[in-house]
């Protein structure tokens, strides 16, 4: 990557918010894998191991920031899931899976537009209620 491009994706990183941020790294996981997928396909056993591991970490980041105290049952049936994609990657890593690959890769796509969805709602709930407080501050 050009230093000007490398600038660029450190400063949208840097100023992203923690959904962005999120999001992001699902893409990335999203991305590694499908990297891992050409990879095997084309018997580059490097490339597939090095993009496997890159996934891995991104959920392992998922799994170490989960606030399990404060999140409850949620978190931790997300951290038990997060955990399962990690053993399932370790797996098919070892064994040159791609089926594996390809049930991992369907779970964080759903998590991911189920995260998407979650950052709509919430953004337009805020949205409504800056508009009721809004209108309750011009009328007193």
């Amino acid at each position: 990557m050009n230093p000007y491009a490398q600038t660029y994706q450190a400063q949208q990183i840097q100023t992203a918010s923690q959904e962005q941020i999120l999001i992001m790294l699902y893409d990335g996981a999203i991305r590694f894998l499908n990297l891992a997928k050409t990879a095997m396909a084309e018997n580059n056993i490097e490339r597939s191991h090095n993009n496997i591991i890159k996934a891995q970490r991104i959920i392992m980041e998922f799994m170490t920031t989960l606030d399990l105290k404060t999140g409850g049952e949620v978190a931790r049936n997300l951290y038990q899931l997060y955990e399962y994609l990690h053993h399932r990657l370790v797996q098919a890593n070892l064994q040159k899976d791609v089926k594996m690959v390809d049930e991992v890769l369907q779970h964080l796509k759903e998590l991911k537009a189920t995260w998407e969805e979650a950052i709509l709602i919430a953004k337009q709930s805020e949205k409504a209620l800056a508009e009721e407080l809004g209108q309750h501050a011009n009328i007193a």
